[in-house]
Formats: C-alpha cells, structure tokens, sequence
C-alpha cells in the first residue's frame, strides 16, 4: 500500500475519532482523573485511543503503534521497520475546559522517518496533512510557512510541562522571547502549533513534548516550508522525528537567530527585562 492510500484511510479515522470528541462534548458525559497527580486525561482520550488502535489494527494488522494512553512506552523509540504515532486527543485540558484548540494526531513512520501525518482539529473544522515530498495541506488547500525574517516583528508559541517544578527555567526562554519578538501565544495544544507554523499563522514554536505530540505536526511544518529542528543534538540511535526535547520550528529567515536566544536564555547569559 502506498502513502496516499494509507493517506486516505488515516483520514478517516481521524475524522471518526473527531466525531467521537464532538459528541463526548455536546453530553459531557466522560470523567477525568490525573496521571502522576497532575496531568489531566479523561476517559475519551482512552477511548479514542482504542477506537483509533482498533481501526489501525484493522488496516494495517502487526505494524507498531506508539499512543499516549494505550502504548506510551518511548524506550524502543530505534525500532526499525513501521509505526504509527498518535494522540488521540492533544489537547486534553482545553477538550475538558470547553476549548477549541484540540486535535488528533496520527503520524506514520518508516525506519525512524515519518511518511506521512494529519491532525484533525474538530472544533476548529480543519484537517492538515501532509505525505512526505509531496507538500502540506489543511483542508485540501496546500499551505505555506512564514517567511519572517525579522525577529522582532515574529510570533512565537510555546507550551509548559505538567510538573510546576520544572517550569523556572523555562521563564528565562519565555521572558527572552517576550524581550526580542512581537508576542508569544500559549495555545494548549503542540500539533495545532505546529500546523499554525506550517500556514504562516505563527512564525515560529518551541517547546519540550512527546512523540505523540509532535510527530504528525512536524512532517506538516517541514512540507509546508518551515525549517525543523532541536536547540542542541538529538541523542545517538534516535530519530530526530522521534525526539522531542527542546524542539524548534520555525520560518527559515528567523530559526538560526530565534534558537541562539533561547540557547543563550538556558545560558542564564541575558539581562533580566
């Protein structure tokens, strides 16, 4: 099977996980508990997780699947041959808060490289795709990235961790950026800032997340023009694809200045605004 057919059945699977996701919100009739004490995750993110695990499995029987609620383990995140990579809602707090900025997020990769990706926002009525060289789409409209050049006059998106003990050293990034650009946006969801990257919405994000998080959103900023990358190396034997720390995705014109601000912020090397 080729990528533009598995394409299309990915499609519609996200479209039912979507369906599932509106009408969880119009009955409000799912309950809510924390992972580690903190982190939100309802029963329709379980839910989700299955019905998309299920609908894989159908499709494509014995290929790996890497998810947030059903199969998070990221220790064998080498492992040759295919996988797929989903979140069934990224997003979860804004799902239970009544917001908009929620998606699902379903990525395939080959050997470490993602072939494909969508992210479906079902509130938002957008759908983004992309299948590697062959461009990214929302809608079935092709988008395009940012082509800012000046750092002053980007926005940038960001997001925090769960745990409140990690967050200050992140303010040092967050007060450099508000310092050097226009503004910062904390939208909630990971792969719809991506996408915002990929249509010129945002013109640059950065942040530290998960594989499931980060896997379809980034194929769809890379195709759609933006450059990829990380502040520092990605550890040897995993795929950059697969690695989500210290993530950076950007307009080409601002992305080498943007992660020298952010790396000299962890430097604790700029003035206090």
């Amino acid at each position: 099977m080729n990528d533009t057919e598995r394409l299309a059945i990915v499609l519609e699977i996200a479209r039912e996980a979507g369906e599932r996701i509106r009408h969880a919100r119009r009955h409000q009739d799912f309950g809510r508990r924390y992972k580690g004490g903190q982190e939100l995750v309802t029963d329709i993110d379980v839910a989700v997780d299955r019905h998309i695990a299920e609908r894989l499995e159908a499709a494509f029987p014995g290929e790996a699947r890497l998810s947030e609620e059903l199969a998070p383990d990221k220790g064998d995140l080498a492992a040759s041959g295919p996988l797929w990579v989903v979140d069934p809602i990224d997003g979860t707090v804004n799902f239970a808060h009544g917001l908009h900025h929620v998606a699902v997020s379903m990525a395939f990769l080959v050997d470490g490289e993602t072939r494909l990706g969508v992210v479906h926002a079902p509130f938002l009525e957008e759908t983004f795709t992309a299948i590697r060289g062959e461009g990214a789409w929302c809608n079935d409209a092709p988008i395009h990235a940012s082509r800012r050049r000046e750092l002053g006059r980007s926005l940038v998106a960001t997001g925090f961790p769960y745990r409140r003990d990690s967050r200050p050293p992140l303010l040092r990034r967050l007060a450099a950026v508000l310092d050097h650009c226009q503004d910062v946006r904390r939208n909630g969801s990971a792969a719809l800032d991506l996408c915002d990257v990929a249509c010129g919405r945002l013109d640059a994000y950065y942040e530290s997340v998960s594989p499931w998080d980060f896997a379809a959103g980034w194929l769809i900023a890379a195709e759609a023009g933006a450059r990829v990358g990380h502040l520092y190396p990605c550890p040897e034997g995993i795929p950059p694809a697969l690695f989500g720390h210290n993530l950076l995705v950007s307009s080409p014109g601002i992305h080498a200045e943007l992660g020298e601000l952010l790396r000299r912020a962890d430097a604790g090397e700029l003035a206090a605004p």
